[in-house]
């Protein structure tokens, strides 16, 4: 298992440790991140969350290979938990990014309540460039965070983009160095120890309630597309392109 959880002075933090794979996330680690924010609902002993992967790297997103092998067939499978579980946390969630957050690693920051990320990060949400579309309601988020013509150039041409113009954009709260930002979260986090636990959970909630419905309703319509996707032409020629690693051509598709 390549998740790591503790909880230490009121923080529930959930590490993704697979530094040898880029912390490419599995089935098996989606399980277990949704396992452990599930029991976080329960446990009268966290007031808050922290999520963070390692110092060279947060997440590369999907193990290709594990994805491919047995990709989601509905909203049952562990990846689609883990969005649930997220979702529905009730406590504050904190996320610390070091490095690379690609893929899912950047859009489940769009759901997390606070957001620090190195100055070294670098988040992409490359979909297209796989032949699939966006998930875990990104194309309904993005664009209300930074407005179409933002959100055309993170999610249709994939471009990559700084721990800078996260903050800019909305999705992050603030950049530190590299060495600094898995503590200052931490010290975000502690901070929920000193308030009023119901009170914080029935103010995310109300902070939450207004688009609820809309963003699982787009998650699962993003997933009933996404699944199709992956059947695609295209997708084969680019999942057959990152295995050969050349650059895919989508020249003969229309």
């Amino acid at each position: 298992m390549s998740i790591k959880t503790a909880t230490v002075n009121g923080v529930a933090t959930i590490e993704i440790a697979r530094p040898e794979k880029k912390n490419a996330l599995t089935r098996a680690m989606y399980q277990a991140m949704a396992d452990a924010l599930v029991a976080v609902n329960s446990d009268k002993a966290v007031r808050a969350v922290l999520i963070q992967g390692q110092p060279s790297i947060f997440t590369s997103g999907n193990d290709i290979e594990d994805f491919m092998g047995s990709p989601p067939r509905d909203t049952d499978a562990p990846v689609f938990q883990f969005m649930r579980a997220l979702l529905g946390c009730e406590k504050p969630v904190v996320a610390a990014v070091n490095g690379a957050a690609i893929g899912i690693g950047t859009t489940l920051l769009l759901h997390c309540d606070f957001v620090y990320v190195a100055d070294d990060s670098r988040l992409a949400m490359p979909f297209v460039s796989l032949g699939l579309v966006p998930e875990f309601a990104s194309s309904l988020v993005v664009p209300s965070l930074m407005g179409n013509r933002r959100a055309a150039e993170k999610l249709l041409l994939g471009d990559p983009f700084t721990g800078e113009q996260a903050v800019e954009c909305g999705i992050a709260n603030a950049v530190l160095p590299a060495a600094e930002v898995v503590a200052h979260a931490r010290r975000v986090a502690e901070r929920f120890n000193n308030l009023a636990p119901s009170a914080v959970r029935e103010s995310k909630r109300l902070m939450r309630a207004g688009t609820a419905e809309q963003v699982w309703a787009t998650v699962e319509k993003e997933a009933e597309i996404f699944s199709a996707r992956l059947r695609s032409p295209e997708a084969t020629e680019a999942f057959q392109a990152f295995f050969q690693k050349r650059a895919p051509d989508f020249s003969k598709f229309e």
